[in-house]
């Protein structure tokens, strides 16, 4: 089975960066091996419809995203299956170009969408200014969605070792340069 790690969020809005930041983390820090499964890592940003030729390609999709939740409060984590959205989980909250529940239920209609697990969790929404700082609310929850993944994917028969020893805030300061290389003029 094909199985993809997708982080979305937008890394200029504070904990909006928190799918892509996680996305890094566990690309960074584990080793997954399977005989019966491989796992890819995306960080899929702001992207959303462009996604859509990755998402297709998998059998089974791990979504990390914001989500907005009546009654809920900065820092509480969700993980439920999209085909099973609870009512009370909005998840249009985010500052994302196009929203990432549109470009599924785009799929979805055309019958092309694999099983999808959102593990989400209710940002700080900072509005138009930027920032690269994430809330300790969300620092925090970051650690429980990281367990909640890896308990997934074990749970479906991957193998995951921990390779690097390394924290969200490890990761955040350098999601911005991930996969691009650059002069520095050095």
């Amino acid at each position: 089975m094909e199985i993809l790690i997708l982080g979305i969020g937008n890394i200029l809005f504070g904990d909006e960066g928190l799918g892509p930041h996680l996305a890094n983390l566990i690309e960074e820090k584990y080793q997954f091996s399977s005989s019966k499964h491989n796992v890819d890592v995306v960080d899929g940003g702001t992207l959303a419809h462009r996604l859509i030729p990755i998402i297709t390609q998998y059998d089974r999709v791990v979504m990390i995203d914001c989500v907005k939740v009546d009654d809920g409060k900065i820092g509480d984590v969700y993980s439920f299956e999209f085909s099973d959205m609870p009512e009370h989980i909005k998840w249009n909250g985010s500052a994302h170009e196009v929203e990432m529940l549109q470009t599924l239920q785009m799929i979805d209609m055309m019958e092309d969408l694999p099983p999808v697990k959102i593990v989400g969790v209710i940002p700080y929404v900072i509005g138009e200014d930027s920032t690269f700082t994430m809330t300790q609310e969300v620092i925090k929850a970051s650690v429980t969605m990281e367990k909640v993944i890896i308990d997934y994917l074990e749970k479906i028969g991957v193998n995951v070792k921990i390779k690097n020893n390394l924290t969200i805030t490890d990761i955040a300061s350098s999601t911005y340069t991930k996969g691009v290389e650059y002069d520095t003029g050095i």
